[in-house]
C-alpha cells in the first residue's frame, strides 16, 4: 500500500516493491509529459531507473504516450569515455530508452566523453541547457550513497553549472560492479551542476535499497549541506521523491 508524505515542497510516495516504484515515478513523468508534450527533460543513468523507463517504454507502444516533442537531456557522462563502450551513459541511455521511444535523435543531447577538452565540453552543455531553461519540465535523480545527485560529489560548494568532476573513491567503488575491475572504472564525470539541476520546473527523485535509507533521510531532514549534494532539493520549489519501503526506513523512523 503506498504511502505519501508531504514536506512542503517535497511529496513523497513509499512503494512496497520495486515495481510499485517504476510505476509510481512512470506515472509522475507521464503526468509531467502529458501536460507539456513539447517541454524539456533531464534524466538519469544507473539501475534505479531502469524500471521507470521500461514502464515508459511499455505506455509508448500503448500509444498511451508520446515523446515526439520533447528535447532531452541527460545527468551527466563518464570522463573519458567512448560513446560505442558499453558502459558509457550514451549507450545506457540508447538502450535502456531512447532507442525504444519516438524521441527525436536530433533533440538528444547527452555530455561527450569522448570531447578534448573536457571543461569546454562542460561550457557547450550547460548552455544548451540554459537555451531550453524557460521549459525545463522535468529533471528525473537517483542518489547516490554518498548523498550525490548527478555527480557532484561531496565538496565545499554546491557546483552552479555543469562541470568537470573528479570522482569519489566510494562512487568508483559502488560502481564498479558494472566494469570489469575497479580500475576500469573512469575517475572523472561530466555532470549537470545541483544549480543546472535546480533550473528544472519539477523533480523527480527515484531511490530503492537499505543502502540508500539513511542518506534519504539525511537528504530530506538533515541539514542542507554540500557535502550531500542532494540536500539542496530541499530548496527545490517542487519535487517528488518515490522510494521502496527499504529506502524509506530511516526517514519514516524520523517522522
Amino acid at each position: 500500500m503506498t504511502k505519501q508524505i508531504n514536506l512542503d515542497n517535497i511529496t513523497i510516495f513509499v512503494e512496497d516493491d520495486l515495481h510499485s516504484v517504476a510505476r509510481r515515478a512512470a506515472d509522475v513523468f507521464a503526468a509531467v509529459l502529458t501536460a507539456a508534450p513539447a517541454g524539456t527533460y533531464g534524466f538519469a543513468t544507473g539501475s534505479t531507473p531502469v524500471g521507470m523507463y521500461q514502464e515508459l517504454i511499455a505506455r509508448y507502444r500503448a500509444d498511451e504516450l508520446d515523446f515526439g516533442g520533447i528535447t532531452a537531456f541527460n545527468l551527466d557522462e563518464y570522463y573519458p569515455i567512448a560513446k560505442s563502450n558499453d558502459q558509457s551513459y550514451e549507450h545506457f541511455m540508447k538502450t535502456q530508452l531512447f532507442d525504444h521511444i519516438n524521441v527525436s535523435k536530433d533533440n538528444i543531447d547527452i555530455p561527450n566523453g569522448e570531447a578534448i577538452d573536457p571543461e569546454a565540453e562542460c561550457m557547450r552543455y550547460e548552455k544548451a541547457i540554459r537555451a531550453n531553461a524557460n521549459n525545463f519540465e522535468l529533471q528525473v535523480l537517483g542518489i547516490g550513497e554518498n548523498g550525490h545527485i548527478g555527480f557532484n560529489e561531496p565538496t565545499d560548494h554546491f557546483p552552479a553549472h555543469t562541470n568537470y568532476v573528479e570522482l569519489d573513491k566510494s562512487t568508483i567503488n559502488a560502481n564498479a560492479r558494472f566494469f570489469d575491475a575497479v580500475d576500469d572504472v573512469p575517475k572523472h564525470a561530466l555532470t549537470m551542476g545541483v544549480g543546472t539541476i535546480m533550473m528544472a520546473k519539477r523533480v523527480l527523485l527515484v531511490a530503492t535499497g537499505f543502502k540508500k535509507s539513511d542518506v534519504i533521510c539525511q537528504t530530506l531532514l538533515g541539514a542542507i549541506n554540500p557535502c550531500i549534494s542532494a540536500s539542496a532539493l530541499q530548496m527545490h520549489r517542487d519535487v517528488t521523491v518515490v522510494l521502496d519501503a527499504d529506502a524509506a526506513c530511516a526517514l519514516l523512523a524520523q517522522l
